[in-house]
């Protein structure tokens, strides 16, 4: 059953190499500056650093040179080839990893690549954790996120501390790969969520309602969701600006599709929601938040959704 992990290390001052400074990751590897941790910081991007390197951190030239000497390293990059790369491949972090540290996957990826990660990283002694994250943007700032965990009751153990001030729960969900298979099941949900969102407020727009009111009587009731209470307003201002883009949503759906195949199951609703994304991806708003889904729904020949 999964648990709620409380604590973990005691709290010193740690090293830790952060790899991947995204909208996400630039708030969360803050977080750890915050609290006191020495950190040396990567991305194909180094600009992205800049607002971290200037807060104190240590750019680093590599996602190896981010894990020498580090007690513990997170990754959050874009998709699992990325992790492969940064992880498992040449110049990677598990070739600097001593035995004993901590190496904490926070992209979503794919669970048989945390399998193969957390495998590599036990030969050399290294704890892994497969640690995807939901929340968005807002989460990530204001440390709330979900943080749903896969590995070893020692990585659980050895993280806790630091995975406490990144998010407001943090949860052991099983072994290696248990993590991402959560993750699945959360974007399965978050997808359909802001399908349903999008068709709401279109209906309600279509019978001349004020689309922001429905917004707040609908949100305060059963009906609520994070999706409507965060991103209905957006909606109904064609605001399409990311908290989490259409390209990574898209590419999350790719991997719960293929994995719901693995498992048998046949999920008509995660496969409209995926087929709505890749047109949307397809049409040029990969960069745009996922509430841009509306567009899909807007399209005279939904969901082949005009260009942008």
């Amino acid at each position: 059953q999964p648990s709620t992990i409380m604590g973990g290390h005691g709290g010193g001052r740690m090293r830790i190499g952060w790899v991947g400074v995204g909208v996400m990751g630039r708030h969360m590897a803050g977080h750890l500056m915050a609290a006191g941790h020495e950190l040396s910081v990567f991305s194909r991007t180094a600009s992205k650093c800049a607002p971290l390197v200037e807060a104190g951190a240590r750019l680093a030239s590599s996602p190896m040179d981010a894990a020498y000497g580090a007690d513990a390293v997170f990754t959050m990059v874009g998709a699992p080839s990325d992790v492969e790369q940064v992880t498992l491949g040449g110049g990677g972090v598990l070739e600097a990893l001593e035995p004993g540290s901590l190496l904490i996957d926070c992209t979503t990826s794919t669970p048989s690549l945390a399998q193969r990660v957390a495998a590599a990283a036990a030969g050399k002694g290294v704890l892994a954790l497969d640690a995807p994250v939901s929340g968005g943007d807002v989460g990530a700032e204001a440390a709330s996120l979900s943080i749903m965990c896969g590995g070893s009751d020692e990585a659980m153990g050895g993280s806790g501390y630091l995975l406490d001030l990144l998010g407001s729960r943090v949860l052991h969900m099983g072994p290696a790969g248990a993590g991402q298979h959560t993750k699945m099941c959360n974007q399965i949900l978050a997808a359909n969520n802001m399908l349903g969102v999008c068709e709401s407020l279109r209906y309600a727009s279509a019978a001349g309602l004020d689309a922001d009111a429905v917004v707040r009587a609908v949100g305060a009731g059963a009906a609520g969701s994070w999706a409507m209470n965060n991103l209905g307003h957006k909606v109904v201002a064609n605001d399409f600006a990311p908290g989490f883009m259409i390209e990574h949503m898209a590419k999350d759906l790719g991997i719960a599709v293929s994995e719901a195949e693995r498992l048998g199951l046949e999920l008509p609703g995660l496969a409209n929601a995926r087929r709505l994304y890749d047109a949307l991806l397809a049409a040029g708003h990969g960069r745009d938040g996922t509430q841009a889904l509306v567009l899909a729904l807007d399209s005279p020949t939904n969901p082949a959704v005009s260009p942008c």
